[in-house]
């Protein structure tokens, strides 16, 4: 099946995805009803649940570095063929039209670079990539492949961060000058209480000086990918707790930062920031904080103010919501406008003042309801629709909430030339920015 449509620029996808009720049709490279072949790689959690959601197409491979979850996939699907090593998937992969990425984060910019650069289309879970870097990779070669591509963060596809988006955009509640983002999750670093109160599974402080008996089935060497060799111990495996150690992950930061921060990257049309600067405890050097916060200022857009934009997470909170001046919920992200404020959550939002908005008349929804994250994906491999997260919006994303860890672990507030990848004066950015890999592993950019 040939590459379909791809949009690389931003901006112009989301005027693209507004406009899509009067643009007119894309030319059609294959029926909608056409079925794709499809690579899965990655079977284990969410790889198992996005397997599940593609089912319907025909899947012709299948790999995973644990042949416990290889094997419980190719129950269902006996006549795809496996791999335990994705990189040989792509040394045969003519039939393949589409690949689902849905390995530990380390690894992800790994099996999507070759796809993408084979023309297949890619769905990869989030965050994007592990690095600054490696987020530009992806985004370079998204252009090139003229592709279809979505990254997992499937709340963008929900009616409520429509509406959120409407209102900013109608502005509902003014200019917006500040936006503030938090989550409650307090994965990493913290003492054995704070872990027992938020239900961590892992209370290590330090990497372990030990290991632990490597789990039958699993290639452990193929696991760890590009990162620094370590013997295996159960403090890093299964997921989630992988996410948790810098060499593997990159902490709630880039995770739940792709879900919560996408609200406002979507409503105000974020890309790079200017300056990026983070609070928190002392960072550590194997693993990533359970509470910090991170602060974005982005200059004037068009006719929008500069605004500033700050991530919290953990123990970490607004001042607003430290004050119980707006409502309790645990997880939020709070619009800040001249004449008001939006309050919303994955599944709902509101206006405040409340008795403000008592009468206030709601934009007519504009933005098309989706599909459902995957099966847009899937219209678009097939009929070169435009999807919501494509990799040139997830990368600017994924970037920006990489910039808060760079910032937390170099502790220091910094300045970003996006242009040049730099965060200017700040030199103990450049590694955190592009890491070294092991030996035998690199991307052929």
């Amino acid at each position: 099946m040939p590459p379909r449509t791809a949009y690389s620029s931003r901006r112009g996808f989301l005027t693209t995805l507004l406009a899509a009720s009067t643009a007119p049709a894309f030319l059609q490279a294959a029926s909608p009803n056409e079925r794709l072949n499809i690579a899965v790689i990655g079977t284990g959690g969410r790889g198992a649940g996005n397997l599940a959601e593609v089912a319907s197409e025909n899947i012709v491979a299948l790999s995973d570095v644990n042949e416990r979850n290889l094997d419980a996939a190719a129950s269902r699907f006996p006549k795809a063929r496996k791999y335990v090593d994705f990189r040989r998937l792509f040394d045969d992969a003519k039939d393949i039209d589409a690949v689902v990425v849905s390995t530990a984060e380390h690894t992800h910019a790994f099996a999507t670079l070759p796809a993408l650069q084979q023309g297949k289309h890619v769905y990869c879970e989030k965050p994007l990539t592990h690095s600054i870097w490696e987020a530009r990779v992806i985004r370079d070669a998204t252009r090139k492949a003229k592709v279809a591509t979505q990254m997992g963060t499937q709340i963008h596809a929900g009616s409520n961060y429509r509406r959120v988006v409407e209102l900013v955009r109608a502005g509902a509640v003014g200019p917006i000058r500040e936006v503030h983002v938090w989550v409650s999750r307090a994965w990493g670093v913290q003492s054995a209480e704070a872990a027992a109160k938020h239900r961590d599974i892992v209370t290590v402080s330090a990497r372990p000086s030990g290991s632990s008996p490597i789990p039958q089935g699993l290639h452990w060497d193929l696991w760890l990918g590009p990162a620094p060799e370590r013997p295996f111990h159960e403090v890093y495996f299964p997921g989630p707790k992988w996410y948790r150690w810098w060499d593997f992950g990159s902490g709630t930061m880039s995770d739940l930062g792709s879900h919560w921060n996408d609200l406002p990257f979507w409503a105000l049309d974020l890309d790079a920031p200017k300056t990026i600067a983070a609070n928190g405890p002392a960072p550590h050097p194997e693993l990533a904080p359970a509470s910090m916060s991170a602060t974005y200022e982005y200059g004037p857009r068009g006719a929008r103010p500069g605004l500033s934009l700050t991530w919290y997470q953990g123990e970490s909170k607004p001042r607003l919501w430290l004050e119980k001046a707006i409502p309790q919920w645990g997880d939020g992200v709070l619009f800040v406008g001249d004449k008001g404020m939006i309050l919303a959550d994955y599944g709902k939002h509101i206006l405040l003042p409340e008795d403000r908005y008592k009468d206030y008349v709601r934009p007519t929804p504009s933005i098309p309801e989706s599909l459902g994250h995957h099966q847009e994906w899937l219209h678009a491999c097939k009929t070169g629709a435009p999807t919501t997260c494509p990799f040139e919006y997830a990368g600017a994303l994924t970037e920006a909430n990489h910039l808060g860890n760079v910032a937390y672990r170099t502790g220091r507030t910094l300045t970003w030339d996006a242009e040049k990848m730099e965060a200017i004066g700040v030199p103990e950015a450049a590694p955190l920015i592009r890491r070294a890999y092991r030996s035998g592993w690199k991307l052929e950019a």
